[in-house]
């Protein structure tokens, strides 16, 4: 990463750094440019001068879409290779070169008015993207520090989403309010927003090839088959790349159907179709900014089993909301807004459908990035991309099908909502740390709020033991959702086997223990995992104490914390939570769970101090430090 010596910025100051700004700026560029062009088509087809009827019209379209993500198929196994390969601002630049040379064609493409000219324009841009992709999210990790993966992740998705509304808005207002139909405006804007973005190109700072000796083999179907089985490899990895691709597979269906849907079902014009549009972008950019702050700067899985949800809640509500006859007859923009709440209704559904999918794929794009080995990473993102065109071939036929079958477009928007619940749920049943950082995520997000302090003094990586006060069951998810890295818990076997919480501390791996008394098997066991999750560098959380305090007050610190260190000595980091005494999860006032919380977003925290040398370390040197971070709040 060349920004390893920079201290990590905001998501907003970010679009102040050169190391980003340039290769934001032309990201954007080339997505409002593919937008703006492919929706000038649809628009010529749907509203222009070449309006046809609904189903010729709607094959077209399905068509164009098809044409598009084809190069997908043909060209990602090696594009990938080529990213890895070669200096990344190099190829981008070339790239931009081409996009000019295309965009000419397209110039005269859209002159002539030729559907089959312009359908060829489609497949070339496919063709550039294709290659564009995994230089795109390959690139991020090389320029940015880990903690700004999220933030640049979602600034891109920002932007490309911002360039698909303002694409789609300029382009369809080119052509339904051109004069006499003309598509001129739409052939000089793509041909100089093309020259723009090749300038902006030439400012991005160099990105090393990340495997300058690879060898590069051309042949779609023999390595799109070799990079789909070496991804799947890596469980999480692939995982992520079907989360994201299932969000393509959405994100195409309700993009074929709406142009349709605005004309159709609602009875609206070019303008109703702008709007929607502009509804589900805004959501999308909107759910993509929010991704920064919802996950504290972390790569938060946990936000994704959120989006899923919401993308089905609101996905249902817009079958619901769906008209069963149209609202008008050619509604303007305003004339459609002005009908009130089943207008509204339905736009807030598309922008709510939009937010949770931002909050949905920028963690998944994010976690590729940061599990992926750097020399594997373009390749990574081109499996991704295959599958997201494969995604998408399956929902424009299974659209089709549905169609063909006499269903309505409510019913296609029924269909999306109820198989995003199942895809997710199976998703989430194969990894179930999606599901596990969700709750997390959710206790953090609802009934407390966590004022960290001092969590860059534990290691990125290596073996280290993490020793924290305890004050409530709840002790190690806080931890979990506040400390960037795994951790491995050792816990009472009793709070291990809660109910809800023991889906939790199963998938994070804890250690359950017992005293010798009662089960010296699973204490034996109990001391073997830990000496195991040491030496393999991973990071240990001990609660010395033992027990959850009655009173508020600490208990005194066993001494199996030492038994540990003398077999597998590493550095002791001293953690201490403060403000959960009196919480719902705490003994104070009752027992645990069977008492209203005191309020919602408590705010509490966590201290991590300075690490202990393991050699001649004491209980009470532990304690003390401990006790000296938590200080009076207890």
């Amino acid at each position: 990463m060349n920004s390893s010596n920079k201290q990590p910025v905001s998501q907003l100051g970010l679009l102040k750094e050169d190391r980003f700004a340039p290769f934001f700026y032309t990201q954007l560029l080339g997505a409002f440019n593919d937008n703006l062009f492919k929706n000038a088509l649809v628009a010529l087809l749907s509203f222009g001068v070449l309006k046809l009827g609904a189903e010729q019209a709607g094959l077209l379209i399905a068509a164009s879409a098809g044409l598009f993500i084809l190069p997908f198929f043909l060209f990602s196994a090696f594009s990938g290779q080529v990213a890895d390969k070669y200096e990344k601002s190099m190829l981008i630049r070339r790239i931009k070169l081409a996009e000019i040379g295309i965009m000419v064609l397209g110039f005269a493409a859209f002159m002539s008015q030729n559907i089959s000219f312009m359908m060829g324009i489609l497949f070339l841009m496919g063709v550039q993207s294709a290659f564009f992709g995994p230089i795109k999210y390959g690139i991020l990790p090389q320029h940015l520090h880990e903690s700004e993966l999220i933030g640049g992740n979602g600034a891109v998705e920002l932007g490309t989403f911002l360039a698909i509304l303002l694409g789609t808005i300029i382009g369809t207002q080119l052509i339904t309010k051109a004069p006499n139909g003309s598509v001129l405006p739409v052939c000089i804007v793509i041909v100089l927003v093309a020259v723009v973005g090749y300038f902006s190109a030439r400012r991005i700072p160099t990105a090393p090839a990340a495997d300058p000796d690879l060898k590069l083999r051309f042949n779609p179907v023999t390595e799109t088959w070799r990079l789909i089985r070496y991804t799947k490899k890596n469980r999480i990895i692939f995982q992520s790349i079907i989360g994201i691709s299932w969000f393509w597979f959405i994100g195409a269906t309700y993009l074929a159907q709406f142009p349709i849907f605005a004309r159709d079902v609602i009875g609206g014009s070019g303008d109703v179709y702008t709007i929607l549009l502009a509804a589900f972008s805004v959501g999308i950019g909107l759910g993509s900014a929010s991704c920064e702050k919802l996950s504290h700067s972390q790569v938060e899985i946990g936000l994704v089993p959120f989006g899923a949800l919401g993308i089905t809640l609101f996905g249902l509500d817009l079958f619901f909301a769906t008209p069963s006859t149209p609202l008008g007859v050619d509604l303007g923009g305003l004339s459609f807004l002005s009908l009130g709440w089943p207008a509204w209704r339905i736009l807030f559904d598309i922008l709510a459908i939009g937010f949770f999918g931002g909050l949905y794929i920028v963690p998944l794009y994010a976690l590729i990035q940061k599990t992926s080995a750097p020399d594997r990473l373009s390749r990574a993102i081109s499996c991704n991309n295959v599958m997201n065109a494969l995604f998408m071939v399956c929902s424009a036929i299974i659209a089709g099908a549905i169609v063909s079958a006499g269903v309505s477009i409510a019913g296609i928007f029924l269909f999306v909502a109820v198989t995003t619940a199942m895809v997710a749920a199976y998703i989430f049943r194969l990894v179930p740390e999606f599901l596990m950082r969700f709750l997390t995520w959710m206790l953090m997000h609802t009934l407390y709020r966590v004022s960290n302090t001092g969590l860059d003094k534990i290691p990125d990586k290596g073996a280290a033991v993490l020793a924290c006060n305890h004050v409530s069951f709840v002790d190690a998810l806080l931890v979990a959702g506040s400390v960037r890295r795994p951790v491995r818990f050792v816990m009472y076997y009793k709070i291990f086997k809660l109910p809800l919480l023991s889906f939790i501390f199963r998938t994070s791996k804890a250690i359950p223990i017992a005293s010798q008394k009662e089960d010296k098997a699973m204490y034996d066991a109990a001391f073997e995992a830990m000496h195991a999750a040491i030496e393999a560098g991973e990071l240990l959380c001990i609660f010395p104490e033992g027990q959850i305090t009655y009173d508020g007050e600490m208990n005194e610190f066993k001494p199996g914390i030492l038994r540990v260190l003398e077999k597998t000595p590493a550095a002791v980091y001293p953690i201490a939570l403060q403000g959960l005494w009196g919480s719902l999860f705490s003994r104070k006032g009752g027992r645990a769970f069977f008492k209203l919380p005191r309020r919602l977003f408590a705010r509490i925290g966590l201290v991590v101090g300075e690490p202990l040398s393991p050699a001649g370390l004491r209980t009470e040197t532990i304690a003390q430090a401990v006790l000296a971070l938590r200080g009076e709040r207890r």
